[in-house]
């Protein structure tokens, strides 16, 4: 490889890092089947421990991924929630997470024009989430639930993968822990065994450039406040 060459696959390999966002509105364009293989072929090459590959996915289009929307959205709209089988958020939010947290939401509320006290604005765009934003593709991760809490780190690596392939192929994604607040209802409507733990979802498709939530970039840390190099 050249050094020119060298450069713009550097370039390339960062655009698609720094390019992927969450994105919340989706177009009604269809994504192959090859192409989520594909996706999911490059995402099995991310690392695991002693390569047990703990990742599985339910790749979810059409009718299929509609009933999902429709059990969840039941539930959702009669106040119901069945919990999530692991713990994501500290039970105290303290700084500087409570802040990074509520920025980002201002940002996407106001982004939306959903004032701070309008509840039921907020709840409307929650269950958004159980629509996969309109993406026409839907994912869910699960896996063995015998697993240690360390294999979390594995299907993140398996996942950040797909979402940067997908990115490179100007596909674009959205993860979405939402889901496993109703691992049962996931569960039920997918037939998944009882063994395997409902980790995540994820939209995937074709972003809506006009529309104006996926203009939301959180803004990320200089390296300075988080990394202690040593040695240099």
């Amino acid at each position: 490889m050249t050094e020119n060459d060298q450069t713009s696959f550097v370039k390339f390999v960062d655009e698609a890092i720094t390019g992927r966002h969450s994105v919340r509105r989706f177009l009604p364009r269809d994504v192959k089947r090859e192409t989520v293989a594909r996706l999911l072929e490059l995402g099995s090459m991310a690392p695991s421990a002693t390569n047990v590959q703990p990742w599985k996915v339910y790749v979810l289009v059409g009718a299929a991924k509609d009933a999902l929307s429709k059990g969840i959205m039941e539930k959702f709209e009669a106040g119901q929630t069945e919990g999530r089988e692991y713990d994501h958020y500290p039970k105290v939010w303290e700084e500087p997470w409570l802040s990074r947290r509520r920025s980002v939401g201002k940002a996407m509320y106001g982004l939306l024009g959903i004032p701070k006290d309008d509840r039921e604005g907020m709840k409307r765009q929650m269950a958004r989430n159980f629509l996969f934003f309109d993406a026409p593709v839907g994912l869910i991760f699960t896996m063995d639930r015998r697993f240690g809490f360390g294999m979390f780190m594995d299907i993140g690596m398996f996942m950040e993968n797909i979402m940067t392939a997908a990115r490179a192929r100007g596909l674009d994604t959205c993860p979405q822990a939402f889901f496993a607040d109703y691992s049962d209802t996931v569960r039920a409507c997918l037939s998944i065994p009882q063994n395997e733990m409902v980790v995540c979802g994820m939209a995937l498709g074709y972003a809506d450039a006009d529309a104006p939530i996926n203009s939301l970039r959180p803004g990320r840390e200089p390296v300075e406040v988080f990394a202690d190099f040593r040695g240099f």
